[in-house]
């Protein structure tokens, strides 16, 4: 599609998910957790979802996106923190500019990164730290997403080690900080910036020009955006167009005063003693979701249903998902596919059963990484103030009819 003036295409009018969009419990309801209704518009490149915001552009993908390894690119979240986004990009001028404590100052365009540096491809999950803050009681600060600020890709690009090693990195740079092409309304307001420290680098770490096979859609950091595995999303800095290298960490807000959790063992606070000293949040944790059946559809008695959802961690892998229907007493093991995405992405699940009684039936999913870490019960989980990181046991209801 054309990129020139991308936000001011009109959004068209469109229908729901072909999957659905129920999140209604059989009583009428809403589940908590599935509290949006997928909206009655689309942005380009984009099928109808939970719309939170249109500028900054906040999409959520509905619970039925998550029944296979790989979300599709259309059906993929956005999250903007800036609302001042460009509305055109040509690919033939683009660049990236290298700069800072190098041994000289670098602009690599598009073309020079597809054809001048060796391309890798992984996949791996994004999740927004705060996926599932819906779920915080009492509720936490931010946007209050359900359970689909996530999704998983293959991303194709090359190695950040490999550009930076082009620059060449002077020996007293420690920080590698990057910015994106989306901009404050206001010059006294922080734009988002973030930081890695160089001692984290490693080959996972990917300059991202395509996923799933396709240019990067516009919403999701066209032409270029930086892909971290295994941590959460605040730090895959989408449109990136600067890339600086420093001795001294900087002061910024999105990295001091964003984006963090308390930096005690249970990672909690209470909205009475809010915790002063502070950590980023990292890694993500162990969590599976439950794709299909929706909270609200309804099955015959006696019939095969098929649950079908998503896991993954940062990293270690998951050993396995296990399926219970009666509260948590039991569980039983699910089918995982043979995980050849790798241990950054996720590990899709299948259970099947026959519901023998008429009325609702609850089924919750318990996810299990190579670490021996496993999902918590929703009342085990701690607060804190960002919402960050909640990883509570998944659950729908249905109805047996």
């Amino acid at each position: 599609m054309e990129r020139r003036d991308f936000f001011k295409k009109a959004i068209v009018t469109a229908g729901a998910v072909a999957t659905g969009t129920s999140t209604l419990e059989a009583d009428g309801t809403v589940h908590p957790i599935d509290n949006r209704k997928v909206s009655d518009v689309a942005f380009p490149e984009k099928r109808p979802l939970i719309t939170y915001s249109d500028r900054p552009p906040l999409l959520e993908s509905p619970r039925e996106v998550f029944t296979s390894a790989l979300t599709p690119n259309d059906l993929f979240f956005v999250r903007w923190h800036m609302p001042m986004i460009p509305n055109y990009i040509n690919p033939n001028t683009f660049s990236i500019s290298i700069n800072g404590l190098v041994e000289e100052d670098i602009h690599i365009s598009l073309k020079a990164l597809k054809t001048e540096f060796k391309q890798v491809e992984l996949t791996a999950v994004l999740q927004c730290g705060g996926n599932s803050r819906t779920a915080f009681k009492p509720t936490a600060g931010g946007i209050q997403w359900g359970i689909g600020a996530m999704g998983c890709a293959r991303w194709k690009g090359v190695r950040l080690k490999d550009v930076l090693k082009k620059a060449g990195l002077k020996k007293e740079a420690v920080w590698i900080g990057f910015n994106g092409e989306d901009k404050a309304v206001y010059s006294e307001t922080a734009n988002f910036v973030r930081e890695l420290k160089l001692e984290d680098l490693n080959d996972n770490i990917i300059l991202a020009y395509e996923m799933n096979g396709e240019d990067l859609p516009y919403l999701n950091g066209y032409p270029l955006r930086l892909i971290i595995p295994g941590v959460y999303s605040d730090s895959w800095i989408k449109m990136i167009s600067n890339i600086t290298a420093t001795k001294e960490k900087q002061q910024l807000h999105f990295m001091e005063k964003a984006y963090r959790i308390p930096d005690n063992e249970c990672e909690c606070e209470t909205p009475e003693n809010l915790v002063k000293k502070t950590k980023p949040i990292e890694e993500m944790n162990v969590n599976s979701i439950i794709g299909y059946p929706v909270t609200g559809t309804k099955v015959k008695n006696d019939s095969s249903l098929v649950v079908r959802g998503v896991a993954f961690d940062g990293g270690h892998g998951i050993k396995k998902v296990q399926i219970s229907i009666d509260g948590g007493q039991m569980w039983v093991d699910a089918l995982l596919d043979d995980g050849s995405e790798g241990k950054f992405a996720y590990r899709a699940f299948t259970y099947a059963f026959k519901p023998k009684n008429s009325g609702k039936v609850t089924i919750m999913c318990k996810a299990t990484n190579k670490k021996g870490e496993e999902q918590p019960f929703a009342k085990d989980i701690k607060w804190n103030h960002g919402g960050y990181k909640y990883n509570g046991i998944d659950e729908v209801t249905v109805e047996v009819v």
